[in-house]
């Protein structure tokens, strides 16, 4: 089974594409069902808390600024998934790392391979953690209901992640990105689920109370230095719940052509844009409303009382199998990408390239291929094992998110289309894109700096 691959004029390889002809069915809703898998986390949940630290007119005002460049970077990225010249290269960019070897470089592919990279697999850790977290407070508040808020209830997080663990092994077998839409349809099912509960509990408390909370400039430090260091790590927060440019290559390589795959990518990203913000809008103000300069960093603790238990535990089980869904859509690209090296430098290779047909009883028949189940076997358990070593990584994950935040986000989308346009110096398109790079590098140096931070704070705290 062969490689295709485009090479330079001394032969080397610029990049991997899959290794058969893949069969795009995708549509503009499936690419918004992946989008919104992606984009909208558990993370969700901790909006109001920064909505509290920006207050009712900067807050609300983050988010749609936030919005704004990140549909606007979309924008630049979708036009660059087709080659312009025939002998310019493959037609089609399969991921974000082969669109930038091929219009900006292979320096710059390694760098966007590294970030990518590290970006998909220190998600893949989160996602276990956070599940194993969810889980946790899952069985704990079930305890608590059960045998009194003065019971010892104590879980040991190890287990649900070696059950998440598990589960994933058997998903991460689904042959690639094209076959995961069922599942990204589920997780975003789930992820509209829970934001409207806590929305929906936050309105509620809300209307019990007879009066909003909050004002107009948000938490009141003890410093102007503190209030600084609180609005850097709330846009960061709000920052890194946006962003999917680490796998909008890989979704627009699913959309069925014609139409053109980058006018469905702009409806898709359009569309996922608008309903996410409104939806962090909602679940943002209205658990701020609710809860004012008390607002909890995870929206959902703030409803303990045994009034709610239940359905705050239906969310937490939402969370969960919205994740078990995040984790394969963070995952399929780094597999194919990991994949597909292997297919090109072995290319007579039976453990590498063929692939068998397995039926199991009462199952339909499945392609199996020793080199994906042995890889991403091993793939999520590295990622279970660190989890449960780092209980701690989402923390580092923010300073990884921040650090990844310009290049990926804001810089490769610039110079994607700036190469692809030949757009001249000191025009003003060249001076607007120009000026909204340098805005986003500082933003998120702003963001790492905050990050780090409350990394620090909180260890000597």
């Amino acid at each position: 089974m062969g490689v295709a691959e485009a090479v330079s004029s001394d032969n080397t390889p610029l990049l991997l594409t899959p290794p058969h002809p893949l069969k795009r069915t995708g549509t503009v809703w499936t690419a918004v069902a992946h989008i919104v898998t992606g984009v909208i986390g558990s993370g969700v949940l901790s909006l109001p808390w920064s909505i509290a630290q920006l207050g009712w007119l900067a807050g609300p005002f983050s988010i749609l600024i936030i919005a704004s460049c990140t549909l606007f970077s979309a924008f630049l990225l979708c036009d660059t998934y087709r080659s312009p010249d025939p002998e310019y290269g493959p037609d089609r960019s399969a991921s974000y790392l082969d669109v930038v070897n091929l219009n900006i470089g292979v320096k710059n592919g390694w760098l966007c391979g590294l970030l990518v990279n590290i970006c998909l697999y220190g998600f893949g850790v989160a996602f276990v953690i956070t599940t194993a977290i969810n889980l946790r407070a899952i069985q704990n508040s079930i305890c608590y209901h059960n045998e009194g808020p003065e019971a010892a209830c104590e879980f040991v997080d190890a287990y649900y992640m070696l059950l998440f663990g598990a589960v994933q092994i058997v998903l991460s077998q689904i042959p690639n990105f094209h076959n995961i839409e069922w599942l990204s349809v589920l997780a975003a099912t789930m992820s509209f689920t829970y934001s409207f509960i806590g929305m929906g509990l936050s309105i509620m408390q809300t209307i019990e109370k007879g009066h909003a909370e909050g004002s107009i400039e948000g938490v009141i430090a003890s410093s102007g230095t503190e209030k600084l260091w609180l609005v850097s790590q709330a846009l960061g927060d709000i920052s890194f719940t946006y962003p999917f440019s680490t796998i909008l290559m890989e979704i627009q390589d699913t959309l069925k052509s014609p139409p053109p795959e980058n006018q469905t990518m702009k409806k898709a990203s359009t569309i996922s844009v608008i309903v996410t913000t409104f939806i962090y809008l909602g679940c943002g103000c209205a658990g701020y409303a609710a809860f004012g300069n008390d607002t909890p960093g995870n929206l959902l603790t703030g409803f303990g009382s045994s009034k709610f238990v239940w359905i705050v535990n239906f969310a937490n089980v939402c969370i969960v199998v919205h994740l078990l869904g995040s984790y394969q859509v963070y995952g399929q690209p780094l597999f194919a990408t990991v994949e597909n090296w292997f297919r090109f430098k072995f290319p007579d290779s039976e453990f590498v390239n063929n692939t068998f047909i397995l039926k199991l009883w009462l199952l339909p028949p499945f392609e199996l291929n020793f080199l994906s189940l042995s890889f991403r076997t091993a793939y999520v358990v590295s990622t279970t094992v660190i989890a449960m070593i780092f209980p701690y990584f989402n923390q580092i994950l923010g300073v990884l998110g921040s650090i990844s935040f310009w290049p990926l986000t804001i810089y490769f989308p610039v110079e994607l289309y700036l190469s692809r346009s030949s757009t001249d110096a000191w025009t003003a398109k060249w001076i607007m894109l120009r000026t909204f790079s340098i805005f986003g590098f500082g933003f998120g140096l702003f963001t790492l700096i905050g990050c780090i931070r409350g990394i620090v704070t909180e260890k000597i705290g």
